[in-house]
């Protein structure tokens, strides 16, 4: 049998040998190619010091290029039981360096793993669950958080919502609540054909890394139901989309010198806070 450069086989043997088929019902595409791998792993450096949180690490690919790469440690979340034999093999062959959890991503406690600074998450996250993983980490309080910076593969489509400016037609409620709470830019874009299963679209690497006070201040529930008002009708006015919130919206918009003609995609993200505040008090 083969090998690869960190001694074990390659991951199509892996995913062979243990009978791996991706499952759709999981959001599961997986990404052999370690030179792939291991460009997402770099864009996590440096990795020497930290503690690295992997989401739905599959057979390990990205796992074993974290360590490859020097990451001090890896503690991996996965809930599909068919692939710990696969991670339990790089964790005999890395050890005291990778440490497996079985458990669902989306209800984790992720504050109760008490992770030693400096920690981030890296992650290929799977399709189905990667928008309501990532708007979890940006509502943790305390903020800032315990990550110092994320790194993550997204649907490329989501990815550029994430990291959208105001005006463009990708511009939404996650791109105001990322962008308030996190230094957002997308780093590289990873074609389908890297995947097994191909996908049907490409998919892209994000950085999050946050900020030390988001600004202006504001309640990151109010912020969400005033994004939710605005975008959810995004071809309205905001006198109408926000009418719902208060019913004298306009000289709560006037007061804050925001237009109540304007659509929510001509907001700032200040803006936005502000609105929060404003309907707050």
């Amino acid at each position: 049998m083969s090998v690869s450069e960190d001694g074990l086989p390659p991951l199509r043997d892996v995913i062979a040998a243990h009978d791996l088929r991706a499952k759709r019902s999981l959001g599961q595409n997986f990404l052999l190619d370690l030179n792939l791998t291991r460009r997402i792993a770099r864009a996590g450096a440096p990795l020497e010091d930290a503690t690295i949180l992997e989401v739905g690490p599959g057979p390990g690919g990205l796992t074993r290029a974290l360590l490859m790469e020097g990451a001090r440690k890896v503690v991996a979340i996965e809930r599909d039981a068919r692939c710990l034999p696969a991670l339990a093999e790089i964790q005999a062959a890395y050890p005291g360096r990778l440490e497996i959890v079985e458990d669902d991503a989306l209800g984790f406690d992720y504050a109760g793993l008490d992770l030693p600074a400096p920690s981030r998450i890296v992650a290929n996250l799977p399709y189905s669950v990667g928008t309501p993983l990532l708007i979890g980490w940006l509502k943790f309080e305390p903020w800032p958080p315990w990550f110092d910076r994320m790194v993550l593969m997204f649907q490329r489509e989501v990815a550029e919502r994430i990291v959208a400016k105001p005006g463009s037609k990708d511009y939404g409620r996650l791109a105001v609540f990322a962008g308030w709470r996190c230094e957002c830019r997308l780093l590289f874009g990873v074609p389908a054909r890297a995947f097994t299963p191909q996908p049907k679209v490409d998919s892209a690497v994000i950085e999050l890394i946050p900020k030390a006070e988001p600004s202006p201040p504001c309640n990151p529930g109010m912020l969400e139901k005033v994004t939710a008002a605005a975008f959810g009708q995004r071809r309205k006015m905001l006198r109408g989309s926000l009418k719902k919130l208060s019913p004298e919206i306009e000289p709560v918009l006037e007061g804050l010198g925001i237009r109540p003609t304007a659509r929510a995609e001509e907001l700032e993200i200040a803006d936005f806070c502000n609105l929060a505040n404003a309907l707050e008090r």
